[in-house]
């Protein structure tokens, strides 16, 4: 079921795996995205490291993976604003975050390009990250940004730009809502990234914004649908990871629901529901 052999030769592409990221179930706890992910039928979990002290640790994780028949198919670097303290240097982040991903079994390290004041790391960011996946021997894929809007101007936050389709990355992480609020075409970008398109987030957002929504896809204004049916027969080897906001859930119950109807677009229009 999972291998790419026949891929497509035969106008049919290989089972591309739908994973729940982590992210989905904040401010549940790591363990509550396993849990999730298995009741719902995903084919594995992306990890977004945090705080949080599961998600920094390789036996726990491999422990809950274990337990619920998760695979981690990718782990997410602490590159976010809101975890700019953990694992200290952007470097360390992200070789932290490459060995973790060989202790877990992982393949693909998401990460952020580099903000504007971080200036030493930038010049030598596209070099670093290729450096790094060699020699982990895991793939690290930068994932697309959105510009920051200050008093209706356009500020400049990330280095060397938020947009990585005509950056020099090996791998690429595409996310629909940065999108949206970039005011960017995600089929575009698809198709002019071709094989350096190694993992997406499957979310939505609406264009023009300022915020970076995370909606169910189909919610939005981005070509989810127009996407997935593109990478479905084009040689695509990564995984569609779900990456929607759950915070305004009313209880569990609607957070599954939401999580359940993105694993089902996903299905759909990968074309993974007929016979």
């Amino acid at each position: 079921m999972n291998s790419a052999d026949t891929g497509a030769q035969n106008g049919q592409g290989r089972h591309i795996p739908v994973a729940l990221s982590t992210a989905s179930v904040y401010p549940l706890s790591v363990h509550d995205g396993f849990a999730i992910a298995a009741d719902l039928g995903y084919d594995g979990v992306e990890v977004l490291v945090t705080h949080n002290g599961d998600s920094q640790d390789a036996s726990a994780l491999m422990r809950l993976a274990e337990r619920y028949d998760q695979p981690i198919l990718a782990i997410h670097a602490p590159t976010l604003l809101l975890t700019q303290q953990v694992w200290g240097s952007a470097w360390n982040k992200v070789q932290r975050s490459a060995q973790m991903a060989v202790d877990v079994g992982a393949d693909v390290v998401v990460v952020h390009p580099p903000f504007r004041w971080q200036n030493d790391y930038a010049e030598t960011f596209a070099h670093g990250v290729r450096d790094i996946a060699d020699a982990f021997g895991v793939r690290i894929a930068v994932e697309n940004m959105y510009p920051w809007r200050v008093r209706g101007r356009e500020a400049l936050a990330y280095l060397p730009h938020w947009d990585p389709v005509p950056q020099d990355y090996s791998d690429v992480t595409w996310d629909f809502s940065h999108a949206a609020s970039a005011g960017a075409s995600s089929l575009d970008a698809a198709k002019a990234l071709g094989s350096r398109l190694r993992h997406i987030h499957l979310t939505d957002g609406v264009s023009p914004s300022t915020k970076d929504q995370h909606l169910i896809p189909g919610h939005g204004t981005q070509e989810c649908a127009e996407v997935l049916q593109h990478i479905a027969n084009n040689g695509f080897d990564g995984a569609v990871v779900a990456e929607i906001s759950t915070r305004k859930a009313k209880g569990a119950g609607q957070r599954e629901e939401w999580l359940a109807e993105t694993l089902e677009f996903a299905r759909v229009h990968l074309g993974q529901t007929g016979a």
